[in-house]
């Protein structure tokens, strides 16, 4: 059974700061130069605690976390509820997408056991880091992004937005205008709580925060509960997207070609500079197409007028040492096919990213090669969310970097304070 529950949650005082000026992006998508302008708009930034800098960095955060509750600049619900969540954008192709959730707490459990379910590996490194915050300030900062079913939409309907005033609406710095809701009352309450009851859920994203979180709740008995994000994978305003391969290691155009061919058919689309865009839109259509028949992704090499369609060639997945459900995954036909046979790269350099970057722009992918940052890039199409589903379903989990889910959540609408 999975155990959802409303909190009390920590939220910014809208009296006392402007939450445009306090909210950021979670922690792991913030270079230094964006914290140096995030902590500039204001001293109560959440930033300041989701990352904090200097020698005591981790202490500083908790100092800067008690002093912004005695001052009440952050401020606590006095009745346990329930934080439901709209985040609406414009794509590239103007849809707009209004993106539905609610934000509660759930009790941590082995992933053995079955309810809640990972796919993707995690590193050391930022559990290490995330393990320090958290025993330094005894909160959640940012929510785990759970995924679950729920083709009736029940909870959709049972919050019924059109009779509720939100409690704030704030857009953030990629123009995704977040509106949200306080949920306090017993009817409604209940309802997601007991739908809640008979799901697995899926983290989309913050795997790293959860396997923290549960390592946590193993030394502080006060901890048992984490804050996440819940989202149900039926409405189609769930949009998954890929993260691109970019690889920085220099292997001549015509050698990538040649121990691509070993394994893929591949489609040219060639291109001159007046007609680049045009070819570009061609490139990207055709990927997805030729994507929902077999696996297919693209190639997009530096110096070369070319967009390069790869498909898979046929029996080529018996050569893939990995289950059958992780052999029909694009991702893990490029990781073990030709980054690590064929180009050279070993397991730890791709966790590591050391001579390769994931990017989740599909429009970085391009200019970094463009600009000479990068030797050829591997384009992915969109994800499939009956995939990720099944490989974790399975028991596996799919490479690092699999899928992007976008929106990011802001750090900053709510915090759960572990006491």
């Amino acid at each position: 059974m999975v155990d959802v529950k409303p909190f009390n949650a920590v939220m910014y005082n809208k009296n006392r700061v402007n939450l445009k000026e306090v909210i950021a992006p979670p922690y792991d998508v913030i270079d230094e130069k964006y914290r140096e302008k995030l902590a500039l708009r204001s001293p109560y930034n959440i930033v300041d605690l989701i990352l904090p800098q200097g020698e005591n960095k981790y202490e500083d955060a908790a100092k800067d976390f008690h002093n912004w509750l005695e001052e009440k600049i952050l401020v606590r619900l006095e009745k346990p509820s329930i934080i439901y969540l709209i985040q609406e954008y414009t794509t590239e192709n103007n849809r707009t997408i209004k993106r539905k959730g609610f934000i509660a707490t759930n009790k941590l459990e082995e992933f053995s056991e079955g309810h809640i379910m990972p796919h993707e590996f995690t590193m050391a490194g930022p559990k290490a880091d995330r393990l320090n915050l958290t025993k330094a300030c005894k909160a959640n900062f940012s929510q785990i992004f759970m995924v679950y079913s729920d083709a009736a939409q029940i909870i959709e309907r049972a919050v019924d937005i059109k009779n509720r005033v939100p409690y704030a609406e704030v857009t953030d710095d990629l123009g995704v205008k977040n509106i949200v809701y306080i949920i306090d009352d017993a009817i409604t309450l209940n309802t997601i709580t007991d739908v809640m009851k008979d799901k697995k859920l899926l983290i989309a994203d913050g795997h790293h925060r959860y396997e923290t979180a549960l390592n946590y709740s193993k030394i502080n008995k006060d901890a048992q509960y984490v804050m996440s994000y819940f989202t149900n994978l039926n409405d189609e305003n769930l949009v998954i997207y890929p993260t691109h391969r970019i690889i920085e290691k220099f292997i001549e155009p015509f050698v990538v070609i040649d121990r691509i061919q070993k394994y893929f058919d591949m489609e040219v689309i060639d291109f001159n500079s007046e007609n680049k865009y045009e070819k570009k839109a061609e490139f990207l259509e055709k990927l997805e197409i030729e994507n929902q028949k077999q696996i297919t992704f693209g190639l997009y090499m530096k110096n070369v007028n070319k967009f390069y369609i790869l498909k898979l060639a046929k029996d080529v997945d018996a050569l893939i040492d990995a289950p059958d459900v992780l052999k029909k995954l694009d991702l893990t036909v490029l990781h073990e096919v030709l980054l690590k046979k064929e180009f050279g790269f070993t397991q730890e350099e791709l966790m590591a990213q050391e001579g390769i970057k994931y990017i989740k722009q599909e429009q970085e992918a391009f200019d970094r090669i463009d600009m000479g940052k990068a030797q050829y890039s591997f384009i992915m199409a969109y994800p499939k969310m009956k995939d990720v589903l099944a490989i974790s379903e399975a028991g596996y989990r799919m490479p690092q970097k699999s899928t992007y889910f976008y929106p990011k959540l802001l750090s900053g609408i709510a915090i759960n304070k572990l006491d």
